[in-house]
């Protein structure tokens, strides 16, 4: 039984199938029976993953199919807006952005996304059930845009308590593209700003598309009024 703990394996340069593990002069503790490592890569130096030694898997390589690859996490603390200026490039051709506890500082506020102020065209409809059991499901004209520059509403009549917020996800399809317009979708729930049994869960369901065959190199979150805390978290999926 065997166990080797490094933090870094590489194939050996030479013509042999050696494992070369640390200098000439190093020793290696033998037990047990895994190998633990913190970045392991291939006989040409690519990383295949790299772990932060806690269980947690920080980067993989992108050859992996369909694979969720976090590039960036941005966190709001009382923040006017979150930006993502960089990672939208052609490593990939689908990017998820999720949003985890997102909470208005503003009640009633509307969560927005722009790409790079360009023109969109979107729909927006919504389902609420609230705590008093009434129901509600329809399309809502005012928050979705015809050829606008806009800022396009992901929520709206967010609640600002501090036991209410909004989490969901983002879906933006080949932005890199040069050729076709940019699809999008969404999906978020959030808790209103209801005030006792009329308080409520609203699911927003968005989708649209980015009027442009330029690439989008830029993202923008925001509230329509207001800061606002939260984070969101940038991902490539994987080319296969």
């Amino acid at each position: 039984m065997s166990k080797v703990v490094v933090t870094t394996v590489l194939p050996d340069s030479g013509a042999s199938n050696l494992l070369t593990i640390g200098a000439a002069s190093d020793s290696v503790a033998i037990s047990g029976d895994s190998l633990n490592v913190d970045t392991l890569q291939d006989a040409g130096g690519n990383t295949i993953f790299v772990s932060d030694g806690s269980g947690t898997i920080t980067s993989k390589n992108s050859g992996f199919p369909g694979a969720l690859n976090l590039i960036s996490t941005a966190t709001a603390s009382d923040d006017s807006s979150l930006s993502f200026t960089s990672g939208l490039d052609s490593t990939y051709d689908v990017y998820c952005f999720k949003f985890i506890t997102i909470n208005p500082a503003t009640d009633g506020a509307e969560f927005q996304v722009n790409f790079s102020n360009q023109i969109k065209t979107t729909t927006f409809f919504k389902a609420r059930h609230g705590e008093d059991d009434t129901t509600f499901f329809a399309y809502v004209t005012a928050d979705d845009l015809a050829q606008s520059t806009a800022y396009q509403n992901l929520t709206n009549y967010s609640g600002s308590a501090a036991d209410r917020s909004s989490s969901g996800e983002l879906w933006l399809f080949n932005p890199s593209s040069t050729t076709y317009v940019k699809h999008f979708y969404a999906r978020i729930a959030t808790v209103d700003a209801g005030a006792g049994t009329a308080q409520s869960i609203d699911d927003f369901y968005i989708g649209g598309y980015i009027n442009i065959t330029s690439a989008v190199t830029e993202i923008d979150f925001k509230m329509d009024s207001g800061n606002f805390d939260g984070i969101i978290k940038m991902y490539g999926i994987s080319k296969s």
